[in-house]
């Protein structure tokens, strides 16, 4: 189908482009952007006229729950949240039951996203069999059936041997290792923030530290053996520090950020809202200010959704027994702009972070606009604001801290190879 985007504001950060362009897509790819190409005749015009045009957000953090935990979210609710935030590539971690660490698994689950038609969904393999830590997974396998990447998502890797291993075997492959940094030692059984509020609440407690012992073990392994290491979710402004002098010392490490820690700390946790209960924890306001400092200078390459969606029986308990996580396919673009906003940051830059850069650390082609790139974009107003209501949201998920909130920038239409997925 040929589509013709009019009259809209084309942001494109690869291209450094932020003006009123005219999009012009056929056969699933963007064949001219201003003028139309010769003999073009559109099957369907878009009127973009007050809206932004931009390249399709890419979400590194997307839990879909399947297989194994369809009662918490299915694929299709997921994928119809993903498309109604703009999203139209996502990587799923491997904590599925089973975890996705045979090529079956994966290769049915990319059978079942392509079936629906909708976002592109890259998994991320784990790295070792059933994340247990123990034995690895045949990453060779797993890559040739589709996985991006090699993690343990958040169940703990305490064999420092194994991790070493693991990472020899993917630096040989030129597979990336992406790891959460926390000690499951010094994290065990806690819940909060190492501060102020869980000692008021008499909370357990996670240390920074638990964070920044891991990481360095990570980041000295990464030297040692040459690995493509990306770290997930960084959450406190020590572990920024380590990545930004790694960085300085030539290791070629990457690193995200969720975006519920760019805006929130352990004060919002408030009265035990249970909403709050995250993994990482919400650290300090001094954590939260160095995250969005580090998203700034460039340290922390991109922010992500982290989205998991929780059924509301494991959420609605007392705030240490409840469920961690928070449901975030369709918040990731307005909590973007909001935070663009908030540090007075080219609408062009803070896209850049959930685009581009998450395009960069999966390895793809994507993330912009290029004349002959998959035609996967995002039609948004940046004007409209809206208020963040459970009944509102398509995921099945209805989890989030921001219940409540108004936030601004509300998708229009988003494309995924040149077809209109969705439309608002």
């Amino acid at each position: 189908m040929n589509i013709h985007i009019k009259n809209g504001r084309l942001i494109d950060p690869k291209n450094s482009i932020d003006a009123v362009r005219d999009v012009f897509i056929a056969a699933g790819k963007i064949a001219a952007i201003g003028v139309a190409p010769e003999g073009f005749v559109a099957d369907r015009v878009i009127d973009a006229t007050g809206l932004v045009v931009a390249p399709g957000l890419i979400d590194l953090a997307a839990r879909l729950r399947e297989p194994g935990y369809e009662y918490q979210a299915t694929l299709e609710s997921e994928m119809d949240a993903a498309v109604a935030g703009g999203i139209t590539s996502l990587a799923c971690p491997p904590e599925t039951e089973p975890p996705l660490d045979e090529p079956g698994l994966v290769e049915m689950l990319k059978h079942r996203a392509r079936n629906l038609n909708q976002a592109h969904v890259y998994p991320v393999a784990a790295l070792t069999s059933a994340l247990k830590g123990q034995e690895l997974t045949e990453m060779a396998e797993l890559a040739d059936a589709g996985c991006v990447a090699f993690s343990q998502a958040d169940a703990p890797l305490t064999d420092t041997r194994v991790l070493m291993r693991a990472m020899q075997y993917a630096a040989t492959f030129g597979f990336s290792v992406w790891l959460r940094p926390q000690d499951s030692f010094l994290a065990k059984n806690g819940v909060a923030h190492d501060g102020e509020v869980a000692t008021r609440c008499g909370l357990p407690a996670i240390p920074v530290c638990a964070e920044t012992i891991a990481l360095s073990t990570m980041l000295m392994l990464a030297r040692e053996t040459g690995v493509k290491l990306h770290i997930c979710r960084i959450s406190s402004a020590a572990g920024v520090e380590l990545i930004r002098a790694a960085r300085q010392q030539g290791l070629a490490v990457t690193c995200d950020v969720s975006m519920n820690h760019v805006h929130l700390s352990e004060m919002d946790i408030g009265f035990f809202d249970p909403n709050c209960h995250l993994v990482p924890p919400l650290r300090s306001l001094r954590d939260c200010a160095a995250l969005r400092a580090g998203l700034l200078d460039g340290t922390i390459d991109a922010i992500c959704s982290n989205h998991a969606p929780v059924d509301e029986d494991a959420k609605q308990l007392p705030f240490a027994e409840a469920e961690a996580g928070a449901t975030g396919l369709e918040l990731l673009l307005p909590l973007v702009l909001k935070w663009s906003e908030l540090d007075h940051l080219q609408l062009s830059d803070a896209l850049h972070k959930v685009t581009l850069q998450p395009a960069r650390i999966l390895g793809l082609d994507a993330g912009h606009l290029s004349v002959g790139a998959a035609a996967d974009v995002c039609v948004f107003n940046l004007d409209t604001y809206w208020k963040i209501e459970p009944g509102a949201l398509k995921s099945q998920g209805k989890n989030t801290p921001f219940n409540g909130f108004e936030v601004q920038g509300k998708v229009h239409y988003t494309l995924v190879d040149g077809q209109v997925v969705y439309q608002g």
